[in-house]
């Protein structure tokens, strides 16, 4: 029972934050810090461990998104989701969900680039990034170098990361309960 209501509550809530991220381009507080509680209150049955784990992966998941928030490259609501996504999904399951969101952003970003026919200025953009080892700042090959560009910045192209964050999460979620045997440690040793 209590797999099919955490089932039913990543699911909602994926849902619900890649519906606000395409619409608002935010995911709002409450449905970010419901679904953190709702995660660890759906851990209470299995007791002081599966609480642990939950906040691990919560942790974990922030602190891994923490520096791209930092340098202006995520949202607050997607750190937030993300923690929010740790929660359900635990330490184990959280780097295979990092991974296919890795894979579905880059993707939403290659289409949002080609949509918006910035090939040439992404590419220029990339090698200053390379080439300076990031000393710039992520500003790029723009005159005005001093003026760092976060996702704030009207020349940025972006994605609602929300879409890749729910994606990846329920790619984890669904992999790792519909699939015996699968987890980290599985992968590793097999």
């Amino acid at each position: 029972m209590q797999t099919v209501l955490m089932t039913l509550a990543i699911a909602l809530a994926c849902l619900a934050a890649a519906w606000f991220d395409l619409r608002e381009r935010r995911i709002p507080n409450l449905l970010t810090m419901g679904a953190l509680v709702v995660a660890l209150l759906l851990r209470v049955p299995g007791g002081a461990g599966e609480i642990g784990a939950g906040l691990a992966g919560a942790l974990l998941a922030g602190a891994l998104a923490l520096p791209f928030f930092l340098v202006g490259g995520l949202g607050g609501g997607d750190l937030k989701f993300l923690a929010a996504i740790g929660a359900f999904l635990g330490p184990a399951r959280l780097f295979f969900a990092l991974l296919v969101m890795a894979l579905f952003g880059a993707g939403m970003a290659v289409f949002a680039i080609l949509r918006r026919r910035a090939l040439p200025e992404t590419f220029a953009n990339l090698h200053v990034l390379i080439s300076t080892f990031g000393r710039r700042n992520f500003s790029g090959w723009r005159k005005d170098a001093d003026v760092p560009l976060t996702i704030h910045s009207p020349a940025v192209i972006t994605v609602p990361y929300g879409v890749a964050i729910a994606a990846g999460a329920l790619t984890a979620w669904f992999v790792y309960t519909t699939v015996p045997g699968w987890s980290l440690m599985a992968m590793l040793a097999g």
